[in-house]
């Protein structure tokens, strides 16, 4: 589908106003996260960016953007930052973009406890936990918007992939879940499923697998010599990779429209493969995510 006409028929109906709506995003040291800030903040949106390292604050401090510490492994920095943020609005908050998280390579079996719990305390548990610190927030005002930063790989499992694939569909659960129990209020949650997106993602998550994966030892050593070698390559870009632009589209698009979507996909393959899943058996699916790469 053609990203520039995928929102056709779906104009933004609600008073576009952004005048006093604030806007807390996670990870936006780069990427999705930076540009999504910085392309909310030119629209009038009071963003409030979040980032593990308090040294990435002074680019968005010189921007005039607000910059806060949110690290989701660590419950004290949570509360922290919600803490800070709703001092500084006076007790709301117009919307949240989870955004940050990061990918663990690397076949089930060679993951350890330990890779999979530090996965699902960054991509799930600090997801849930500033959440549901927020909620009653939304609740309190009457309104709000809950944006989920999920990924083609929280409903299209891909080989290689699977501490990153239950966190994701851990969250498309999650998210799917909170909206059945948010009926019937003015707060509205939204999935965000991008494929292939110019960010950090890649390197992100060549060192995670050279922190967690024994790939010398591993029966999948050859498979993952492949891997690094891709890893390695730099300056390559995947097919169909589309800039960070893409997924502010669909953000703003969440946040302004009357009647927000449910998902959003963004890139090719995400359109690709959520027509495929409703179309093919299971294993005629697996087939052919056996063969992506």
């Amino acid at each position: 589908m053609n990203e520039a006409t995928s929102l056709k028929g779906e104009a933004v109906t609600e008073n576009t106003s952004t005048q006093d709506r604030s806007v807390l995003i996670t990870g936006c040291s780069s990427g999705i996260g930076k540009c999504v800030a910085e392309g909310l903040h030119q629209r009038g949106y009071r963003v409030f960016a979040s980032v593990r390292d308090p040294g990435d604050c002074a680019e968005f401090h010189a921007a005039g953007i607000e910059c806060l510490v949110l690290d989701y492994c660590d419950s004290a920095s949570i509360q922290s930052a919600v803490e800070q943020v709703l001092d500084k609005t006076g007790g709301h908050l117009y919307a949240l973009f989870n955004n940050g998280a990061y990918g663990q390579p690397g076949a089930c079996e060679d993951l350890s406890r330990a890779a999979i719990r530090q996965q699902f305390e960054t991509n799930v548990f600090g997801w849930m936990e500033l959440t549901n610190l927020i909620i009653p927030v939304m609740r309190a005002q009457g309104y709000g918007r809950i944006i989920q930063n999920s990924s083609i790989l929280g409903f299209a499992a891909m080989s290689m992939r699977g501490a990153y694939n239950a966190s994701k569909f851990a969250i498309e659960g999650f998210s799917d879940t909170m909206r059945l129990e948010l009926v019937g209020t003015d707060i509205h949650v939204s999935l965000i499923e991008p494929g292939p997106i110019e960010s950090q993602f890649r390197p992100n998550a060549h060192r995670a697998f050279q922190k967690h994966i024994d790939a010398t030892n591993s029966i999948h050593r050859e498979d993952y010599q492949k891997m690094i070698q891709r890893f390695e390559v730099k300056g390559k870009v995947q097919p169909f990779t589309l800039p960070p632009e893409a997924v502010l589209k669909r953000v703003v698009h969440a946040l302004e429209s009357k009647r927000p979507r449910i998902r959003y996909p963004v890139t090719f393959p995400t359109y690709l493969f959520g027509w495929l899943r409703r179309l093919l058996t299971d294993r005629m699916l697996d087939r052919i995510l056996s063969r992506v790469g």
